[in-house]
């Protein structure tokens, strides 16, 4: 397999590049090689991948940090296992009780209570991010994506003993999973209670822990998830996938999935909450005369007439043709701007043909004065 090249070299910026300036070198790019305007083009499909590979690290933060240090070992799916992915990294489980326990001897507020240890307790929501086409933010796609999580080990069922072998009743809190103390003060004994040392509150040991989860119960790994993501999501949002995150202890339900979404910007198109901008080019006869235009939408292309008189800058709705919206309330509509292209490099038979055509609308002198601009004198609103 050929070496990648440089994301950077790829998209042509410094590493200095700021997003805005990824953003508008990759836009420049997908224009120039999108499928659409080369079909059957096996070179120009290759050139287009590398272009939308190289922004989809460049334009994440996370990804372009990893990129930065590591290069693309910091970015490929078959490196760096448990070291999370966009919109977030790594979880941790943490016990808040735990926490606080080893600060005031018992549970949150100084209470001699304890959190029971062998509770179901849920499991930790985990993130990560993808990156999606225009079109498929719009219309909704489904992805597999890869996601490390916790686990319960599949060597042990959970019980974090070796096959074979079993758990134990701790011998020193004989399975109560607290030890009381007793204290001589002037105002009398003072019995207190915590959790018992060696069992860690649990009220019983693993002689022969699982050599997979060394004695946890609980693993990390690399996990497939399909996902669905929905139709008008929008760059930079985030959708929960329930049940998906890190797994529960004690047989506690497991957490969420939250997706982060980032949505590569379109060659022709530009959203706007849920409408669709884009421009189409005419010619100063189509303007004037009026013409039926071919105007690519999300949906294919349409046929849409315009007006004879049309101006630069006229802008022409499609309605019902922009991007659905995310919770299901309608769709947005496509908003079309018309830009004239002014011809160049006239022959000296066309420049005559436009003098008379300017007379023929009043018009003696074509450089007459700086306030009659526009097409043929007319002043530009």
């Amino acid at each position: 397999m050929a070496e990648k090249r440089d994301y950077y070299e790829v998209l042509g910026v410094s590493r200095n590049a700021s997003t805005d300036e990824i953003k508008k070198a990759y836009r420049a790019l997908a224009k120039k090689y999108h499928p659409d305007l080369h079909p059957g083009d096996k070179a120009a499909e290759e050139k287009f991948k590398e272009i939308n590979e190289a922004y989809e690290v460049l334009s994440d933060s996370d990804k372009k940090a990893k990129y930065d240090r590591f290069g693309h070992a910091g970015v490929d799916p078959s490196y760096g296992a448990g070291q999370g992915s966009g919109f977030g990294g790594m979880n941790m489980d943490f016990d808040l009780g735990d926490i606080f326990s080893s600060f005031f001897g018992g549970g949150f507020g100084g209470s001699a209570q304890r959190a029971n240890p062998n509770a179901p307790r849920r499991g930790s929501d985990i993130q990560t991010g993808v990156t999606i086409s225009f079109e498929e933010a719009a219309k909704g796609c489904r992805r597999t994506i890869e996601v490390p999580r916790i686990e319960v080990c599949d060597e042990c069922s959970g019980t974090g003993a070796a096959r074979g072998t079993t758990t134990q009743t701790c011998p020193e809190c004989g399975g109560r999973g607290q030890v009381s103390t007793q204290q001589r003060t002037p105002f009398g004994v003072i019995q207190t209670s915590k959790a018992c040392p060696r069992c860690g509150g649990r009220g019983t040991i693993i002689p022969t822990p699982c050599n997979k989860c060394k004695g946890n119960g609980r693993i990390r790994r690399n996990v497939k998830i399909e996902v669905t993501i929905p139709a008008g999501i929008d760059d930079r949002q985030v959708f929960t996938v329930r049940g998906q995150g890190n797994k529960g202890i004690n047989g506690g339900p497991a957490g969420d999935l939250r997706v982060g979404v980032n949505v590569r910007p379109h060659p022709f198109f530009e959203r706007d909450g849920d409408n669709v901008w884009c421009e189409v080019t005419v010619s100063f006869a189509q303007a004037a005369l009026g013409d039926e235009l071919e105007v690519p939408t999300l949906d294919g292309k349409v046929k849409y007439s315009i007006p004879a008189g049309t101006q630069p800058g006229d802008v022409f709705k499609l309605r019902d043709r922009g991007i659905p919206n995310v919770n299901g309330r309608g769709r947005g509509d496509q908003l079309v701007r018309i830009v004239v292209d002014v011809p160049k490099n006239l022959t000296p038979r066309q420049k005559e043909l436009i003098r008379e055509l300017g007379k023929e609308f009043g018009q003696t002198n074509i450089h007459e004065t700086e306030e009659r601009k526009g097409f043929f004198g007319k002043k530009k609103r």
